[in-house]
């Protein structure tokens, strides 16, 4: 009997929403086999099957969640013997859904909860959701919390020191500690009074930011469509209220003259598209000269962790890219600096037919130190990006335009028609000052300028 596990994801992901079962109990699976499809917070993904054989036993439903290395289905493979599906049903009731409430939960002391049992994190129950206003909670977290009473309010309420801000095990046990030395009074989740009834379960709240404020209510007008946000709008909303909430942006701007660039593409890329079967589009062209830039300014390729800043040797670039949805994705091409310029058009290209399917792995949004967009793309000639969290910065391409401009030459001021756009570049002042910031995205400025009319690629 195969046991089909959860497979690892990629770096930071611990575990998956289980979607649809693609194929049934009883059902017949050929190697390479799609069994399942899952939702990471960020990409979906197909499981398939290692082997061929008979899903004999599916462990878990759809809507759980799973974990990295968990068993997930039994597969029957040639040779097994008859008896194994009797076996796999013996062995079914111990595969308990992560999310499934324990039916009689007991408050513990924090010393007690720092030994809590993997059982206990598999039973984390719904009362506290694993993502909540752009904070991600893990079950760990969860099961203490909920065996403390500690409500999802209060989680939200704490500063944590983990990855990306996410509340660790310690940074709760601190906090229950410090709770307990605290009045009643001044506790966040109160027990309400008979002069305050609680609201009705039909009574909706208001949104609240998880940051100290409360969203205010639209007013709906007659004939107005209400529309739910589907996973990935919803995910993105709420990674980009966490990046502007933690992070203190600045934007720097830049107008960079890329007419050489223009012509000498112009001119290459008819030959190149015939010996490559690829196109060439601007994008490589401006990845590598953020690449070099970086190379100048490696204190821009940092991420920040609490009071520490990382600073990442590989030179990992994301590329924000548009889905047909309108939803955003971004794909990271590893290792930037290892590309040539052809390289460099082979992935940016890859990676964009990858999104725009939903092919995209989940190793493929992963690891990004710096990330790129380009909103010339809709016609826009500058931005403010919002920065893609880890990171502390992120360049925003405008459209390129032509446009009369003063240029100098030996025999005088001339004006001219050039191809002209701007850079801009957002930036995190925990960790780079405008000095920075700004050298930076002038440093890329001049890569393009100066680019060689007759490079050859």
């Amino acid at each position: 009997m195969f046991e089909l596990t959860m497979p690892k994801m990629g770096e930071s992901v611990a575990e998956a929403t289980i979607t649809q079962w693609l194929k049934k109990e009883g059902e017949s699976i050929a190697l390479d086999e799609s069994v399942l499809t899952i939702a990471t917070d960020k990409v979906d993904s197909d499981i398939p099957s290692p082997v061929a054989g008979v899903l004999v036993k599916c462990l878990f439903q759809e809507n759980d969640v799973i974990q990295v290395g968990q068993v997930i289905a039994h597969i029957q493979t040639e040779g097994d013997a008859p008896s194994a599906p009797a076996a796999v049903e013996a062995e079914a009731p111990a595969a308990t859904p992560i999310l499934k409430a324990p039916e009689n939960p007991t408050a513990e002391t924090a010393a007690s909860a720092i030994s809590i049992s993997a059982e206990a994190v598999k039973a984390s129950t719904g009362a506290i959701p694993r993502e909540s206003e752009g904070r991600f909670f893990s079950p760990l977290v969860r099961s203490i919390a909920e065996a403390e009473g500690v409500s999802e309010a209060e989680l939200l309420s704490i500063s944590g020191s983990g990855h990306e801000g996410r509340v660790t095990k310690s940074d709760l046990l601190a906090y229950i500690a410090q709770r307990a030395k605290a009045p009643a009074a001044k506790t966040i989740a109160e027990t309400p009074t008979s002069a305050a009834p609680a609201p009705s379960a039909s009574a909706k709240a208001p949104a609240s930011s998880g940051h100290g404020f409360t969203a205010p209510k639209p007013t709906i007008f007659p004939g107005d469509e209400l529309v739910e946000m589907d996973r990935m709008r919803s995910l993105i909303s709420d990674h980009m209220v966490m990046s502007k909430h933690v992070s203190p942006h600045v934007t720097s701007f830049v107008e960079a003259d890329v007419t050489n660039i223009v012509l000498w593409r112009n001119k290459v890329k008819g030959s190149y598209e015939k010996r490559e079967n690829d196109k060439l589009t601007f994008t490589p062209i401006f990845m590598e000269a953020v690449v070099k830039a970086i190379k100048d300014f490696p204190n821009i390729n940092v991420s920040i962790d609490g009071k520490t800043i990382v600073k990442h040797k590989p030179i990992n670039l994301g590329m924000a890219t548009a889905l047909p949805s309108g939803n955003l994705i971004v794909p990271v091409i590893k290792n930037a600096d290892r590309f040539s310029l052809s390289g460099l058009a082979k992935a940016v290209n890859e990676l964009a037919d990858k999104a725009r399917t939903n092919q995209l792995a989940p190793d493929d949004i992963q690891g990004g130190t710096y990330t790129v967009t380009n909103v010339g793309t809709f016609g826009n000639v500058m931005g403010t990006p919002i920065i893609n969290q880890p990171q502390v910065a992120i360049l925003a391409l405008g459209a390129i335009r032509k446009i009369p401009a003063v240029l100098e030459t030996p025999s005088g001021d001339v004006i001219a028609i050039r191809h002209k756009m701007f850079l801009s570049h957002s930036y995190d002042h925990r960790a780079v000052d405008g000095a920075l910031g700004g050298m930076f995205v002038r440093r890329v400025a001049d890569y393009l300028e100066q680019w060689d009319l007759n490079r050859e690629i």
